[in-house]
């Protein structure tokens, strides 16, 4: 048995902001395939923007599943989220312009499935877990896919898994120096993973706020945008990969800046802290 311990109070309704969440990473990341049609990479930014729209919702569907009284729960959430996403999102790599619509269809039916044995075999109960971590996988396989899209300039897999290397001035291709093959994947899991989870896990509590929470959820994925960014230098051109870390610069500071704001409106009490003194005692 489960009881629902937290309500949402007025904000944005979850059904909203899950339409909103799937619609737009999925415009994000066709408008990021525009580098394999024009032929360029200056549209990887779209990819990030994509990854960004999805952590928002999914930041949200963890605090849904978290009103079940399950907090401990909520860093573990981003990492089932990424777990089962990865697998939809590189099965859905190889089916080209599609691979956005396979990659929500798989990690559907993957969520569904593990919330599923969660709910029923593992017997926790929770009116809300299927479709809960229906909704993680689901944005687990988008926010990869878009920050893979922004890092290599495209989420097909062969984009993924072709690198170069430079043996006596001759280029050569080299797995080991591609997306996938450098174990760039792996920061990328961890910067979704960490991003879905923490503006919930941030802002929980009695003051808690819907828009202060989503603000922040977004300041994360702009973060890691930046990140992302710089490690896109590496795989597309120089020219792509500064615009991607101005866009994500420009959007964290933005962010970054609403949420200060946020939590001034809702802090009892806002003290700015003086310098911690360089002598003990003085």
């Amino acid at each position: 048995m489960s009881v629902k311990v937290e309500v949402i109070e007025g904000g944005v309704p979850h059904q909203k902001i899950l339409i909103a969440g799937l619609v737009f990473a999925l415009i994000g990341l066709y408008l990021s395939y525009l580098n394999v049609i024009v032929g360029t990479q200056m549209f990887a930014f779209f990819g990030g923007l994509a990854a960004i729209a999805a952590l928002v919702w999914g930041s949200h569907t963890i605090k849904v599943l978290a009103s079940y009284g399950i907090g401990t729960g909520v860093p573990s959430a981003g990492m089932i989220a990424f777990g089962s996403g990865v697998i939809a999102f590189l099965f859905a790599t190889k089916y080209g312009v599609l691979a956005p619509i396979v990659a929500v269809i798989l990690a559907a039916v993957i969520g569904a499935i593990i919330g599923y044995l969660a709910n029923d075999v593992l017997s926790m109960h929770i009116p809300v877990m299927i479709k809960s971590l229906t909704e993680m996988a689901v944005v687990g396989a988008l926010t990869l896919m878009g920050f893979s899209a922004m890092i290599t300039g495209s989420f097909t897999f062969s984009a993924m898994t072709t690198g170069s290397m430079q043996v006596l001035g001759m280029s050569l291709p080299s797995y080991a120096s591609s997306y996938i093959g450098g174990a760039l994947i792996a920061t990328v899991f961890l910067l979704g993973a960490i991003a879905i989870q923490h503006g919930f896990n941030a802002c929980l509590g009695p003051g808690w706020k819907q828009d202060r929470m989503l603000m922040l959820t977004a300041e994360c994925g702009f973060l890691s945008m930046i990140v992302a960014a710089v490690m896109s230098a590496a795989l597309i051109s120089p020219a792509a990969a500064i615009l991607s870390f101005i866009i994500g610069l420009l959007g964290w500071y933005y962010t970054y800046m609403k949420y200060i704001e946020l939590s001034k409106r809702d802090a009892a009490a806002w003290l700015d802290a003086k310098p911690i003194p360089d002598v003990e005692g003085h």
